[in-house]
């Protein structure tokens, strides 16, 4: 069965190299809030939808917020170009000090800023490995991770994410993996949570030992996965076993929060709500909604206990980029996080993003569970935290069969809710791995009725899906 074939008119009129090359997308052309305003190129038509996922969950005031950008027209013209080996700024001073604060106390001790999350996952790549340079110890060269991560889209960062690999085997190594924790899927049936959870700290631990503890520069994992896995929260105790595993073999532990952190899911540092706040990560990456869009930033927090090697060996990092904490970037990002903590948005998030999250598995789970009707019938899993949360789309929601890539399942939903007025990331699965999931990642800003106007979205998306398809 092929549930969307879309065929489109050949053009070739687009100067811009993305994923549609030859194809004008349609056009952003202004924002407010939770809404954003899509023009079609070709028509120019316009209307205003619902940005479910701002980005790539990079929202965190929304969009056209008047009082940041009053202060960066104010900033343009008072920050300076400045990196060089001898020369920093008071931005990205204050932004660092500012972020450490945000942490739980003692959990880190310094900051880098660079532009993207994947360069802050390389950024911490090479402080790890340094970092074992730093203590003498030459022989660690291998990184671990899991299955079914993404860690960004340089070569490094794709030798350790765990999709796509195949797309790009030629070019890159990939790391050694173990299972991520999704229960939807790879619990098993005579397993409870605490079983499961053992059973995947077990595999990482002889996964270390296969390989030769002495060869581990790090174990890196997302607290909460991100688009590949869509959203799944980590089981009770899962973070803190890792965290042992990692002390036990003089391996770092390094925590990509690129998209679920910075207050995504509820509290800065996402690990802080499942992990011992005394005993956190070595390394961490932040970026997507630091900066609310406005400029590109991401970055590289580093504990004290990673810093001392540094200051205690040659007191000197290796490398650097043009655009380092580039200082009206680092500005800009004060800017926006002052005013998250000041109105307290990351509270709002949580709260109201738990409470969307609660309606999702009311209206699609618990409503419809002993219905015979269609409704619902291909969500099979609603997961999250705060304001991150998925849905998996199933063909079978007995069985959990995926549906195919030739299905094109996540094309028509993707469609049908941008119709509907709702523009939301919808991924299509790795076929016997991923089943196809809907990400939802509002602003932090997110009101109860802006969350039950996507819930009720979402409902009359999938039920026009399900009649295209039953």
């Amino acid at each position: 069965m092929t549930v969307c074939s879309i065929q489109e008119e050949e053009q070739n009129d687009s100067s811009l190299f993305q994923s549609k090359i030859s194809k004008k997308l349609p056009m952003v052309v202004s924002g407010k809030g939770i809404r954003i305003v899509i023009e079609d190129p070709y028509t120019k038509e316009r209307r205003a939808v619902i940005d479910g996922t701002t980005g790539a969950a990079v929202g965190s005031l929304g969009h056209g917020d008047e009082e940041v950008i009053s202060q960066i027209k104010d900033m343009v013209g008072d920050c300076f170009y400045s990196f060089t080996t001898g020369i920093s700024n008071y931005h990205a001073e204050n932004l660092s000090n500012f972020l450490i604060n945000q942490c739980p106390k003692n959990a880190f001790s310094s900051a880098l800023f660079v532009n993207s999350g994947s360069e802050a996952n390389e950024a911490n790549m090479k402080i790890a490995h340094q970092y074992h340079h730093e203590k003498g110890d030459y022989n660690r060269t291998i990184f671990i991770s899991r299955e079914k991560s993404y860690h960004g889209y340089t070569l490094n960062c794709m030798n350790i994410s765990g999709t796509r690999v195949d797309e790009w085997k030629e070019m890159i190594s990939p790391s050694p993996k173990v299972s991520n924790v999704y229960p939807y899927r790879e619990m098993n049936i005579d397993e409870n949570e605490k079983q499961y959870c053992q059973r995947l700290l077990t595999e990482l631990d002889e996964k270390f030992k296969q390989i030769g503890p002495d060869k581990i520069v790090a174990f890196v994992t997302e607290p909460v996965s991100s688009s590949t896995l869509g959203t799944v929260p980590p089981l009770p105790g899962y973070l803190d076993g890792v965290r042992k595993i990692c002390d036990k073999y003089g391996a770092l532990l390094i925590m990509d929060e690129v998209m679920c952190g910075s207050g995504r899911c509820g509290t800065f540092c996402t690990w802080a709500q499942y992990m011992d706040l005394n005993n956190g990560p070595d390394l961490q990456s932040n970026g997507k909604s630091l900066g609310n869009g406005f400029v590109t930033i991401s970055a590289s927090l580093i504990s004290p206990k990673v810093k001392n090697a540094f200051v205690k060996g040659s007191n000197f990092l290796k490398g650097g980029q043009t655009y380092h904490s580039h200082a009206f970037n680092c500005r800009v990002t004060l800017a926006v996080q002052e005013k998250i903590k000041r109105d307290g948005l990351i509270e709002n998030i949580y709260k109201t993003g738990n409470y969307m999250g609660q309606q999702l598995i009311d209206r699609f789970l618990k409503s419809e569970l002993n219905s015979t009707s269609n409704k619902n019938k291909i969500v099979g899993n609603i997961r999250g935290r705060g304001g991150f949360w998925s849905i998996e789309l199933v063909k079978d929601r007995s069985t959990k069969e995926m549906f195919t890539k030739e299905d094109k399942i996540y094309e028509l939903v993707n469609n049908v809710c941008l119709k509907n007025g709702l523009a939301c990331m919808v991924i299509g699965g790795l076929e016997e791995k991923v089943g196809d999931h809907i990400i939802l990642a509002p602003a932090f800003t997110l009101t109860k009725s802006e969350a039950d106007e996507i819930v009720d979205i979402l409902d009359k998306s999938i039920s026009e899906v399900e009649a295209k398809i039953f």
